[in-house]
């Protein structure tokens, strides 16, 4: 089942709202609540359209008919029933903690949620004076603003030199408010002034300190971070207006010791982009050991690439508390309601109980979504029929987010892993290796592609020009090399429609009676599909395009179609229908391989063929091996029809010798060859372009031919004048260090011991039989030079 849905993306979507909302001057608190939802659902329904048009341009082969959001009423049923149960194991919590806070989105995020990037900050060095006055601690802070939330100086027990601070109060900085001086081994010494001040309600680290000691906790900072009444003149101002403003006047008063410019890590919200403020908050946790403990040890599913499998491994073993309660009116509201200091889960709340005003983060209820898309918690037959999945398909920025909730939440509600295998695939960057951002303009949007070259073009360049786990450039010169292989298919589509005239039906295909082309041709498709079955199941989708490219357009149309002509344009009626036959019986297998890359250009091109075995390529078989054809002999001959023609073209053109120009050549060959030669001669004088065609046993070359030597043959073209012997000894010489290389190459690969023992035993002795061949042809190439010198 391949299940199309989408999740409501909580905190970006309400931002979105909230903007459309203030071009409109009003705000969500000017609606209230439900009239705000009603607002939201109606951009939910407005982009849904978009997502969903898109879709089908792309081609997507969903089942439509089973879309799901994660609003649906059937999946809230699912997210209602997770955290009842997980609260009612003990596995959720709610408790006063630091989290981060997103001032702009005015909601809490998890960790995973806050990306670190590095920024230009400073310490600054205050000074932190006793009540008289008589000495002070020097303190170092990235984070000034804060101060006004200090409850503490805190030194190391062992800090002799400064012992006699303990117990005595200081000033915060310019104010009259003073604080203990306390001590705990928790303090690094060696960091900063080996003194740090206690900010429970600021700093997470702080905040175990605070518990510890039984610090106050109060906070300095209003949720949008503007600065609150403890900061008394600075009430109101931004945060960072407040930094600026308040290292000024500590300055003017004295106050600041030094400031050091530094560059440090610095949380960003990953969807506001606002550097995230620490914060001491009431919310909802998941408690994360046992889930993760659980995930460690049952989960089943393979990554691939497999190296993956170690991001997810880590983070389960390093995984913090899950804080999921969002401060937000769009998503799930959590299922707890109040009474004074008494709390009830549930769904069927006591009179008088006031339900909890938060959301929950997007990614619960995304979570459950390999299960409750499927009808859970009721036993449903979708569920039954479809779950585990077998694939799970996501990017490997959201293995956090989204594949390990999936699975810690799977096992412990239906005891088994959601899936068997999860693909990672890269991000897509820009040319020059950029992700791709609104504030960088670098985004390309699909349907400007699908306008241009057509969305084939953009499929397969995506799915074939990267590695599973790899990011991939968008290069525009690959989209238009998509577009011409695309534009070669549809070619050699209107030239195989061109030549079924008279077809009556298709033929049937005796392995034994083929024509050398025939038998080469399907020989060589069963060995092409047999490495694309393995690319396809193994997800190397690139390599899968590169086997089909190929052998579509280097031996199909290259090669295959031109011999065939001849048949196609011949008298022999029996043998006309055979090359019919197998034209059509290739090109629709080719179409059928390439479906999954480029689905309309195949099915366009199917639709328009003869004696189709489905109404639609999409639900017609796909193509099956016939090992009769099969036939390693057969491709081998062909290959040295292929090697004679293509050596003689690249002597022509060496030469400067007309392609059009006829030649007679002297064809040596072993007396068991005459009969494959003289069998094959049409096909040789036609692409040789040849006069005559001379077969012999032994030939004694005269001074004015050139020779072309390989496997099975040495051919001679009397070339007379047309040649520059000076220069057919220097590629000889060229030839000669060439096959050189290739022993020398194919030597080390058979005394590899690694080689003899992994490799196929079919592999080991293709290699000796190239090593064989090639020491013939440097013997022969040897001798032609020693007759020209």
């Amino acid at each position: 089942l391949y299940l199309p849905g989408m999740d409501h993306a909580g905190i970006a979507t309400q931002a979105k709202i909230d903007a459309r909302l203030k071009e409109r001057g009003v705000s969500r608190y000017d609606l209230g609540r439900e009239k705000f939802l009603e607002e939201a659902w109606a951009w939910k329904e407005e982009y849904a359209e978009f997502i969903r048009t898109q879709w089908e341009a792309l081609g997507l082969s969903v089942d439509y008919d089973k879309e799901r959001f994660t609003l649906d009423e059937g999946l809230s049923e699912a997210v209602s029933d997770v955290f009842i149960k997980l609260y009612e194991r003990g596995l959720i919590y709610r408790k006063e903690r630091i989290i981060n806070w997103d001032v702009e989105a005015k909601t809490a995020l998890s960790n995973i949620e806050v990306e670190h990037l590095e920024v230009e900050g400073a310490f600054y060095y205050f000074k932190y004076y006793l009540e008289d006055y008589s000495d002070y601690i020097l303190i170092a802070t990235t984070r000034p603003e804060t101060m006004f939330a200090d409850t503490a100086l805190m030194l190391h027990p062992e800090d002799k030199e400064r012992q006699h601070f303990v117990g005595k109060r200081v000033f915060i900085p310019n104010t009259k408010v003073a604080i203990p001086v306390i001590v705990d081994d928790y303090v690094d010494r060696e960091f900063g002034t080996g003194a740090v001040k206690v900010t429970p309600a600021h700093d997470p680290n702080d905040f175990v300190i605070g518990e510890k000691h039984g610090l106050a906790m109060p906070s300095c900072m209003h949720e949008d971070g503007t600065m609150n009444a403890m900061a008394f003149k600075y009430e109101g101002m931004e945060r960072f207006a407040c930094r600026k403003a308040l290292v000024q006047d500590l300055k003017e008063a004295n106050l600041v010791e030094k400031i050091e410019n530094i560059v440090h890590s610095v949380g960003h919200s990953e969807r506001t982009g606002v550097i995230v403020e620490p914060r001491l908050s009431m919310q909802w946790f998941v408690d994360m050991e046992p889930l993760a403990k659980q995930a460690l040890e049952q989960s089943t599913a393979k990554f691939v690439p497999s190296r993956f499998e170690k991001t997810f491994r880590h983070w389960m073993e390093t995984i913090q508390d899950w804080c999921i309660s969002r401060q937000l009116w769009w998503g799930h509201r959590i299922p707890a309601y109040y009474k004074g200091d008494e709390v009830y889960v549930g769904t069927n709340p006591p009179a008088g109980f006031i339900q909890d005003e938060d959301v929950l983060d997007t990614w619960f209820s995304s979570a459950l979504w390999p299960f409750s898309t499927l009808g859970w918690p009721e036993d449903s037959a979708d569920f039954k029929r479809y779950y585990p999945t077998q694939t799970m398909v996501t990017g490997y920025d959201i293995i956090f987010f989204w594949v390990a909730r999936m699975i810690f939440q799977a096992l412990e509600f239906t005891s088994q892993t959601p899936f068997e295998k999860v693909l990672i695939h890269g991000l897509i960057r820009d040319e020059k290796g950029r992700k791709m951002s609104k504030s960088l303009g670098n985004g390309v949007d699909p349907m400007d592609i699908k306008a241009e070259y057509g969305m084939d073009t953009l499929r397969y360049f995506l799915t074939t020009n990267s590695a599973p786990g790899q990011d991939l450039r968008f290069e525009m010169e690959k989209v238009e090399s998509s577009w011409n292989y695309i534009n070669k298919l549809w070619n050699i589509g209107r030239f195989i429609l061109m030549n079924l005239d008279g077809m009556s039906a298709p033929v049937t295909l005796d392995p034994k009676d083929l024509t050398l082309e025939n038998g080469w041709i399907l020989s060589r498709f069963e060995s092409t599909l047999e490495q694309v079955n393995r690319t396809y199941e193994t997800f190397e989708f690139a390599e899968a395009a590169h086997q089909l490219y190929h052998f579509t357009w280097e031996e199909f149309a290259a090669w295959y179609i031109e011999v065939a002509k001849l048949s196609l344009n011949g008298e022999d009626e029996a043998l006309r229908n055979q090359t019919q036959t197998v034209l059509l019986q290739v090109f629709t297998n080719i179409l059928k391989c390439l479906h999954p890359f480029m689905p309309f250009v195949t099915e366009y091109l199917y639709l328009t063929l003869p004696f189709k075995d489905a109404e639609s390529i999409m639900i017609a078989p796909w193509p099956k091996h016939n090992s009769a054809y099969r036939n390693v002999p057969v491709e081998k001959q062909f290959e040295t029809l292929r090697t004679i023609i293509t050596q003689v073209r690249h002597t022509r053109n060496a030469y400067q010798v007309s392609p059009s120009k006829p030649l007679p050549f002297i064809l040596e060959a072993d007396e068991s060859l005459h009969a494959f030669y003289n069998n094959q001669r049409s096909t040789l004088m036609f692409f040789l372009r040849a006069e005559a065609l001379t077969l012999v046993s032994s030939h004694l070359p005269k001074d004015d031919e050139v020779s072309l030597i390989g496997e099975g043959f040495k051919l001679f073209l009397p070339l007379g004048s047309l040649v520059d012997f000076e220069a057919e000894k220097l590629r000889l010489n060229a030839e000669l260090e060439r096959l050189a290389q290739e022993i020398n190459r194919a030597t080390k690969m058979l005394e590899n011991p690694q080689f003899i023992a992994k490799a196929p035993a079919h592999k080991v002795a293709e290699e000796k039989e190239k090593l064989d061949a090639y020491h013939k042809q440097h013997h022969a190439v040897k001798q032609q030079l020693e007759k020209i010198a």
